[in-house]
Parts: structure tokens; sequence; C-alpha cells
């Protein structure tokens, strides 16, 4: 799905009543009753929780009114602020404000400092908060009331009391982008419409909108695609239907690839492990490991299923440089349609350098992680090459390195570092965390739209290179964007079926493995294969 501004999302609502015959106050309706929705499946208990509906004069603050009463029918008993006086609102959202008061709804009006500061109290009370003051076509600063209001939704949140869902966007911040020279709600879920906006993956946006879910309220995709112009798109089922196909009946696992794991040392074999566990479980055909030879037999014991191959050692049990000795590592590499590297092997010098020329030399797709990211530490020109063939998997600490840019100045602004970075390089960037970023060198991008804290655990890491691996070994790199991108968007539903079983904290590396065909079943699901 392609990511919008807030003008093309204007279009696609203006096209939607033009050519798809669903009016402009259908359009809120189920905008405000998915939101309802929403409160009702987050929060079993919500009929118990106290809800508060805060509503700015516009469109956003008609779509609060439809919340509240679609919460009111649903046994809820939401209050609901009006931040301007309601003949002030127009249209739908007029209209909206009066079916609400016809409805029994009560209604607070504030439409001054002085009033709020009154008001705030019962506001401060919440369990729920739903922010509907000001939608995308917001501009400038939030100053003067609704400013005090945003300043008290987030004191309040900050200390743990209440939690923030915006509708469609949270207020303040800026659908196109550009840096929010005021306040902005810090929400905890986002509901939006049809499609997410630009603004929300610019900077520190990421840290606004929390958990974000994207609405369907009647728009069709293919509207969205045709008027989208930009080069983000959002990861979802849809756009990876083609990993969907059955396997043909007279399949091998010749025709699904063969992919190579380089990684472990002697006391890292973990990561050894997981990487081609992961490979093997992600539909790969045939995975064969690499490993230093100390670190050998514990890896072999693991799982069955995984070839291995020896590696020459350093003294400290890591690969020595050794392994090029008679092209031994060229005859493993022979027949390898995916390679992934990194994990676990240390920082040891000799092992930097076999990394290195590794990388220089390429003739595989490679999937370069961890410490074969940090080879390249202050010498990431050298990651650049004609050929490409090179997805990159760094952390904002691995991206620091390699940028020469402190953490913070990497996590402020993502988006647009993975996008330079894949540009000069000529590689793939895959930069993790919050809303992943895969990035191509020609500019386009995927947005990631599954995983959950709970994967923020030693070895996650791991387990992706192995998966990226073993989907680049089964489809090819035809379409890696496409490819790398939907490893990714699995490894995160993984984690999100797993956390349904474990929880936030309990979360392991391995538990991702072990779910993926669960994770697999549900992508079926959602793509309509039975």
């Amino acid at each position: 799905m392609k990511i919008l501004t807030a003008a093309e999302m204007r279009e696609v609502d203006r096209l939607t009543s033009a050519r798809e015959g669903i009016s402009a106050a259908t359009l809120m309706e189920n905008a405000g009753a998915s939101v309802a929705r929403f409160i009702q499946a987050r929060f079993p208990d919500y009929k118990q929780r106290r809800i508060v509906v805060l509503c700015g004069k516009g469109n956003n603050g008609g779509d609060g009114f439809v919340v509240a009463r679609h919460l009111r029918v649903l046994g809820a008993d939401p209050a609901v602020y009006l931040f301007a006086a309601p003949e002030e609102m127009k249209g739908d959202a007029s209209s909206n404000c009066k079916r609400w008061q016809e409805s029994g709804g009560a209604l607070s009006v504030i439409r001054a400092v002085d009033e709020w500061q009154k008001a705030s109290g019962m506001v401060a009370a919440a369990d729920i908060i739903v922010d509907a003051l000001l939608g995308t076509g917001v501009r400038g600063a939030v100053t003067g009331l609704l400013a005090a209001v945003i300043g008290e939704v987030n004191e309040r949140a900050s200390r743990e009391r209440s939690l923030v869902i915006a509708v469609d966007i949270p207020s303040g911040l800026p659908a196109d982008g550009e840096a929010s020279p005021g306040p902005v709600i810090n929400a905890d879920d986002t509901v939006t419409f049809t499609a997410p906006k630009t603004g929300m993956f610019a900077g520190d946006a990421g840290e606004r909108i929390g958990r974000l879910m994207v609405s369907d309220i009647g728009s069709s995709h293919a509207l969205v695609d045709e008027i989208g112009q930009g080069k983000l798109s959002w990861s979802e089922p849809r756009e990876f239907e083609v990993f969907a196909r059955r396997r043909k009946p007279d399949g091998n696992k010749g025709n699904y690839g063969h992919a190579l794991i380089v990684a472990g040392s002697y006391g890292k074999s973990g990561a050894a492990i997981m990487a081609s566990w992961a490979a093997l479980r992600v539909g790969a055909g045939l995975v064969t490991v690499a490993i230093p030879e100390p670190a050998l037999p514990i890896v072999a014991a693991h799982n069955p299923e995984v070839m291995t191959e020896p590696l020459p050692a350093t003294s400290e049990g890591s690969v020595s440089l050794r392994a090029f000795d008679n092209g031994r590592f060229q005859k493993i590499l022979d027949g390898k349609r995916a390679l992934g590297i990194g994990p676990g092997l240390t920082t040891n010098d000799e092992t930097q350098k076999f990394v290195q020329e590794v990388v220089a030399k390429r003739g595989v797709p490679i999937i370069l992680d961890a410490d074969g990211l940090n080879a390249f530490a202050g010498r990431a020109q050298e990651l650049k090459n004609p050929a490409g063939q090179l997805a990159l998997t760094p952390h904002p600490g691995e991206m620091s390195r390699l940028v020469g840019r402190k953490i913070p100045e990497v996590q402020a602004d993502r988006l647009s570092i993975a996008q330079k970075s894949a540009s000069d390089w000529n590689a793939h960037v895959i930069l993790k965390g919050q809303y992943t970023i895969v990035a191509a060198p020609d500019g386009l991008a995927f947005v990631n739209s599954t995983g959950n804290p709970g994967m923020g655990t030693a070895g996650t890491g791991d387990v992706l290179t192995g998966m990226l691996s073993g989907v680049t070994a089964q489809f090819g790199t035809g379409d890696w964007l496409r490819v790398l991108a939907f490893g990714v968007y699995l490894h995160g539903l993984a984690g999100d079926v797993a956390y349904r079983d474990t929880g936030e904290s309990p979360l392991m590396a391995t538990d991702l493995i072990r779910h993926l065909p669960a994770a697999y079943r549900r992508f079926y699901a959602e793509c309509g294969r039975g």
C-alpha cells in the first residue's frame, strides 16, 4: 500500500465519492466506527474504563463524535469535550456533533485556556483519551488553547496514567513529513484511515504515533495506488501475495534454493544455530552453515536438517583467513543462492578481514549483519559495488558506526538516512527498529507494519539474517526489495504471533522460529489462501 501525503489523501477521499459512490459522510461514519471497534478489541474492559474524547472543530473532531456515539452504543459512557463553539463546526463534522447531542450524549464546550484549566482535572482522571483535536490538515505550530490541551495530555500519558488513542494522526503532527514546530500528541496507538501518511515516518514521528493500525473505511486499494506518487509503501499482506502461491506438486528441495550461513565462533555458536534454523524454517530448500571448526560440533548437533562446513579458526575460535586457502571458501559458496554473514563472528581483526574480502568479491546475494557490519565501521565507502547484490541489516547502533553519526541523530532521521545510504552504497538497507525501513538504491522503500517491543531481545537479529537469507534463496532477487520486505514482515509477524503465547518480557528469539509456521498460516489466510 502506498503511503500518502495529505493532498493525496484528500484526492483519494474525493474520488472515492465521485467514482465509487461512497459519500464523505459515510467515510466519516466508517472512520469513527473503526476507532470504536479498535478500542473495544484493545480493551476488553472498555465499559468500565473512563473514556474521554477530545474533539476539535474540523473533520477530525467529527470523527471523534462518531467514535463517542459508537462507544455509547457498545455500552461505554464516554465524556466528550469540544474545543470550539458547536456553531463553528461545518458540514459532516457539524452533523455528527448534533447527532451526538440528539442521541442524549453530554457535551462540554471549552473555548479558552482558563475554561480548560477548570476542566482538565476531569480529563486527567481518564483511563483512555481519544485524540480527535486536529487531523492531517494542520499547518504550522499549534498554539493557544489546543497547545495547552496537548501539553496536559502528554504530561498525563508520561506518568502512565492514561492511554492515548489518536484518530487518524496525532494532533499537531504534520502529515507531510516536515518537522513539527509546536507540540504534538504522544499517542500509544494511532488508528489511521485508508493509508498511512508520510509524516508518520519522518524524524521522530514514530515516537508520536505509537502502534499504528490502518483502517479500511471504503476507498479501494487500487485508488490508493493510483493516487500515491511517492516512493514509500506500507508492508501489508496484499503487497506480498506473490509469496502466498502454492508450491508445485512436483517441487523438490532444489527448487527452493540453497542458503549459506557464515556465522558463529567459539562461545557464540548460538548465533549460527538461530540463523541457519530460521533460514530453513522460512522455506529455503537447503541450508548450509559454515562455522569455525571448534564450534561446529555444537551447531551440527542442534539441527539435523542443516548441513555444516568447518572453517579454519583463529586462536580465539573465530573464522581465519586460511578459509580462502586453495579456494576452500569458494567451493563452499558454489551453488548457493544466498549468503547470510555476520552473526557471532566477533570483531577479531583477521575475521573482519575475511568478511571484507567476501563482501568485495560478492558472487551471490549477501545479507550482511552484526559483526559483518562492524567490519565496515569507518570504511562504509568500501560497501559500494556496481554489482549490487548486497543487503545490510543494521540496528541504530550499527548504522551509527557506518555513517559516522550519533545514534539519536540516526533515530531522528531514520527514513532519509536509510534511503541515502542505500543510494550511496548501491545496496539494500534494512534499518531495524520500530517501523523497520527497507530501502532500495533507487529510493523505493517499505515501512514494516509488524513486530512488537518484546522482540527487543538477544538473537532476534540473527533470526532475521537467517530468514532474509532463506527467502532470498527461495524467491530470488528479481524483485529483491519486495523479497526482503516480505522477510522483515514475516519476522515481525512471527514475533506478534509468539507474543500472544509468551507475552512481552518473556519472548525469546527462538520463539520467533517456533512460531513461523503459525505466522505463515496467518499470512496465507490474509491472502485468501486456504
